[in-house]
């Protein structure tokens, strides 16, 4: 998801789907009647059931019932890690995108947004003059790395860092505090890692990746003017100082827990930790004022930080500190740049063989650092208001559904339903776009080179990130561009929201019955909300404040309940030897869970009120099984062995295929639908059944 805090973002918001991988991945990654819509045309198809493979029963592997035909006849294209419906409509949104980028390139007489998005791309696109340009756009911050010559000297480039929007070491940025979520405090996370997690630096099965990496980091400094013999030293140097970084780092399953993400202290007691990083002259540094303190996450790594300070000599800082700078710059670079980062990160990590066309790169980069100016433009053209209204009443109709089932839940006390039911009350759902958009004056983009702007950009995100520090929360401020196909649920915030890419088919038609309908975007919306109750959101209060608000006998129960979702999932093999970590996913599979139920409930609803469309068929197959089939749909999708390994160590989410099958076998009506029996793949039943909200 888009966000100054990327580290601290990903481990909080509870996205749709997400990447994979951090440096050079994908970027790909919720009713009563929503009036109940006319009968289509009979040349329109909503959905084609000779997609379907009668040959796979669906009591069996209802994935490969309703997706096989199309995955064998949709391999991962060649400049792609995976591809599913979600990518292909995150194609759709960039051929949009594409024409909104190359109009506005093409008039140099453009003002406001427009400008700023156009000369952006401009830069990007004048390969002859960043070719030219070389290693030279780099060079100044590379002086900077080799006049370093003291740990003073360490400290002050880092603090500079900051303040230029280029990072090093650790991740910094304004989030809602989890105790008093009405306020935006600053938080130092924990990052500086060039592989995905902690395990790829000591697991042996990992030791193939290790030495990729190392000869990445040989190639970076080379392309930047360091000798072989001294690049191969110093490569050896930066892995090992990265390798001890990742000891005192948490692994992704650990920091999903809210107590890993949050570690209010003075700026004394923050100093305690860190004496050789002052923290008062960090924050004075960025502008901002004082307060009364900050978010030291995690304290274990700021310590191994500190120790590095304290020992690692200063040739080992800056070999570290000139790869990183190198390798960050690397997209905005020569091709021979652009070529290495792809290399390592895209085929050596992800197994991607070709590289995307120049414009989808330099696409993504306008997304990376003006993605909400492009969302203005973006929302103009391809987002009537009709569409964010009849979202609405698909939002109201899944929120009534959600609330039905935490009223009549059996297992959770009237004390803590009186609390969740707040808790449902308090939900702000965001749909399509902001109601106030971001103000860009003050950054000035020119035509002197691509990577010039990028800082210009970069330093102008930082400088407003770190403004918000001291300030109220702002929740109707959007983490995710409308042109984004996506959907999240932020939980010190407590707000659920739908970007306008998503609402399209197939999660929303509006020439589609309303099974299709409540199957897709239904699925979705139920999704979201149902993150508020997960294993994390169920932590935050209906204000956004990290706080118990559960009986230990219902938080026990409900634990009982998850622990059995986690075993579920735990037995699933995407590759040979490698299972789906279910703690993990837990978050999203409850969401799967939660929100398919939810939607399942309001179709119920709606077709109550139409009781003659509930009793019909279209094309053979009756609104509850379209519901379904619509579901697994959306999941469908193929991806490279490599990537799906990367997303097995990293990824929240499940595997796609096994969230079209996961949520479904543990529902009754799943089963009623499709005349499933005991036994039958598709069924989980007894104390394998998991039932949650």
């Amino acid at each position: 998801m888009s966000s100054p805090l990327k580290p601290l973002a990903a481990a909080l918001a509870a996205v749709l789907t997400v990447a994979a991988c951090s440096k050079g991945g994908d970027t790909p990654p919720a009713t009563t009647t929503p009036a109940t819509t006319p009968t289509a045309p009979a040349a329109y198809v909503a959905f084609d059931v000779n997609e379907l493979d009668p040959s796979i029963p669906a009591c069996q592997d209802f994935n490969g019932f309703v997706n096989a035909k199309w995955v064998a006849a949709n391999p991962v294209p060649g400049d792609k890690t995976r591809w599913g419906v979600f990518d292909v409509l995150r194609e759709k949104s960039l051929e949009t995108q594409h024409a909104l980028v190359e109009k506005a390139a093409g008039d140099k007489g453009a003002s406001g947004i427009a400008q700023k998005v156009g000369a952006l791309y401009r830069t990007g696109m004048d390969e002859a003059a960043i070719e030219k340009a070389g290693v030279e756009p780099i060079k100044p911050v590379l002086a900077k790395i080799d006049a370093l010559a003291s740990r003073d000297d360490v400290v002050a480039y880092l603090t500079d860092s900051y303040v230029r929007g280029q990072p090093s070491l650790f991740a910094f940025g304004a989030e809602a505090d989890f105790k008093d979520a009405k306020r935006r405090i600053g938080y130092a996370f924990q990052s500086g890692l060039g592989l995905p997690t902690r395990d790829y630096y000591d697991k042996p099965e990992h030791a193939a990746i290790r030495e990729g990496y190392l000869g990445h980091i040989v190639k970076v400094l080379e392309l930047a003017g360091v000798a072989p013999d001294a690049a191969k030293k110093q490569a050896d140097a930066v892995l090992a100082f990265e390798t001890r970084l990742a000891a005192a780092s948490f692994a992704p399953t650990d920091l999903r827990k809210p107590e890993n993400q949050y570690r209010f202290m003075t700026f004394d007691e923050a100093n305690k930790v860190t004496p050789h990083f002052d923290w008062k002259a960090f924050f004075t540094a960025q502008g901002i004022a004082l307060g009364d303190g900050f978010s030291l996450s995690q304290p274990d790594f700021f310590a191994a930080v500190d120790k590095e300070l304290a020992s690692t000599p200063v040739t080992d800082w800056q070999a570290y500190l000139r790869f990183h700078a190198v390798d960050d710059a690397s997209p905005y670079l020569s091709k021979a740049f652009q070529d290495a980062n792809f290399a390592f990160y895209k085929q050596t990590l992800a197994g991607q063989k070709e590289q995307e066309p120049r414009w989808k790169s330099v696409l993504g980069t306008v997304n990376d650092q003006i993605g909400m100016a492009l969302g203005e433009l973006y929302v103009a053209q391809a987002f009537p208001p009709e569409s964010k209204a009849r979202a609405q009443v698909l939002i109201d109709n899944l929120q009534a559904a959600l609330k039905k089932r935490i009223e009549n839940l059996d297992w959770m006390s009237d004390t803590t339903r009186v609390r969740a039911l707040e808790k449902w009350s308090s939900f702000l759902p965001k749909i399509g776009y902001p109601e106030t958009w971001r103000d860009w004056s003050g950054l000035t983009f020119g035509d002197e080179g691509y990577y010039a702007n990028i800082q210009a950009a970069l330093r102008f995100n930082h400088a407003w990130d770190v403004a918000r520090i001291g300030k109220p929360t702002d929740r109707l401020e959007w983490a995710m561009t409308p042109q984004t196909v996506n959907a999240y649920y932020n939980p010190t915030d407590n707000t659920i929201n739908f970007p306008a890419a998503i609402l399209q088919p197939p999660f929303f038609d509006a020439k589609a019955d309303d099974a299709l309908n409540y199957g897709g975007i239904g699925g979705v919306i139920g999704h979201e909300a149902s993150h508020g109750f997960d294993d994390q959101g169920s932590q935050f209060d209906a204000q956004g404040n990290n706080t118990n608000w559960w009986s230990d006998e219902d938080r026990t129960a409900f634990e009982a309940r998850t622990a059995k979702l986690v075993e579920q999932f735990n037995a699933y093999e995407p590759l040979p030897g490698k299972h789906i970590n279910g703690q993990l996913t837990l978050g999203e599979n409850i969401a799967d869970l939660g929100g398919l139920a939810i939607a399942y409930d309001a179709l119920q609803a709606a077709l109550a009120k139409n009781p003659a469309e509930s009793k019909t068929s279209i094309d053979g197959y009756t609104e509850d099984q379209r519901f379904f089939l619509n579901w697994a749909r959306i999941w469908r999708g193929n991806v490279l062995d490599k990537r799906l390994e990367v997303m097995l160590n990293t990824d929240p989410h499940s595997p796609a295929r096994y969230r079209a099958i996961g949520a479904p076998s543990n529902l009754d009506a799943f089963a009623k639908a499709f005349d499933c029996k005991p036994g039958d793949a598709m069924v989980r039943s007894g104390e394998q059944q998991v039932k949650i909200w």
